[in-house]
């Protein structure tokens, strides 16, 4: 009413004083971001060995991430579904392209439902189950990125790490790719984590970031591939479950809801079930016409042959 428009109006003001601090705080970042970067680099004694070093570990970044996503995710695939995993995988290349042009989960979770649904012809139910929960917590691309560069950072800057040092990384940087947001360069941020439990100084992440924003979209697109290939492994360990559910429904298949292995036995009760009622409906058919016309046996009226003269 009118005695809340004063207060309507002030929030309305502050939202719009907000909105502007975070557009100058946006305007002014890049040129934030690029003294941080040189002035890291002007503290660095030899330049063409930092250049060096930074190529070296982008290398190793894209070996582990295609490992990772072209053999250990299929090999996974394959030891539970027993189907050609790179076939599967041709199925979503839109949804990989999308990764790597937003580097981000989140954006891709809608093409990523539509590739399975529509090429792959995964169960709509498990889609919408499986796939938010994968592009919130299923980031095995930026664990691996997270561990990589921490190892990286610790021998740039001549630390030693121990084995003990080795498996508390391996833990934080999976805790916190965990905790890492679907957004572009949300490891970058969640790295700090794994610095600081290790005993490295968190300023030195940003010696990796040149290459961060490069990075992101492989290790985006590894995360979208394994989304999608759980998707279709839970898909594989839960179908007599979804086929219950249809069998529940009445043996009618809802549209939309393939599977990646088909039932035999369901397909068979069906056909069984449809042959029955056909008979019976046969039966019934022909005892109607029996009862209209005495004086005729059974068998002169059939429903499948029609007499003509």
């Amino acid at each position: 009413g009118e005695m809340g428009k004063p207060l309507i109006a002030v929030f309305d003001a502050l939202n719009e004083a907000i909105m502007r601090m975070v557009n100058i705080i946006m305007l002014y970042s890049p040129v934030g971001i690029m003294f941080l970067i040189m002035g890291k680099m002007a503290s660095v004694g030899d330049f063409a060995d930092l250049i060096s070093s930074l190529g070296l570990y982008f290398v190793t970044v894209l070996l582990g991430l295609a490992i990772h996503g072209l053999i250990i995710l299929p090999a996974i695939f394959f030891f539970f579904c027993r189907r050609n995993p790179y076939r599967y995988a041709t199925g979503v290349t839109q949804a990989l392209a999308t990764a790597f042009g937003t580097s981000s989960s989140s954006a891709t979770l809608p093409v990523t439902m539509r590739c399975l649904e529509d090429n792959v012809r995964i169960d709509e139910r498990v889609t919408r189950f499986v796939l938010p929960i994968g592009a919130t917590i299923n980031m095995d691309g930026t664990a691996l990125y997270e561990a990589v560069a921490t190892i990286f950072i610790a021998q740039y800057t001549c630390a030693s790490l121990n084995f003990g040092h080795m498996i508390a990384v391996s833990v934080t940087a999976t805790a916190a790719s965990i905790g890492a947001a679907g957004i572009p360069s949300a490891g970058l941020f969640t790295m700090v984590i794994v610095l600081s439990a290790v005993g490295l100084s968190p300023e030195y992440a940003f010696l990796i970031f040149p290459v961060d924003w490069l990075l992101d979209r492989f290790r985006t697109s590894v995360n979208v591939l394994g989304d999608s290939f759980g998707a279709g492994i839970v898909e594989h360990l839960s179908r007599h479950d979804l086929t219950k559910t249809v069998a529940v429904a009445g043996d009618v298949i809802p549209n939309g809801s393939s599977r990646l292995d088909a039932s035999p036995e369901l397909d068979r009760n069906v056909l069984t079930t449809s042959f029955s009622d056909n008979q019976q409906h046969t039966s019934s058919t022909e005892s109607n016409l029996s009862a209209s016309a005495p004086g005729r046996g059974a068998g002169e009226f059939s429903p499948l042959v029609r007499k003509t003269t």
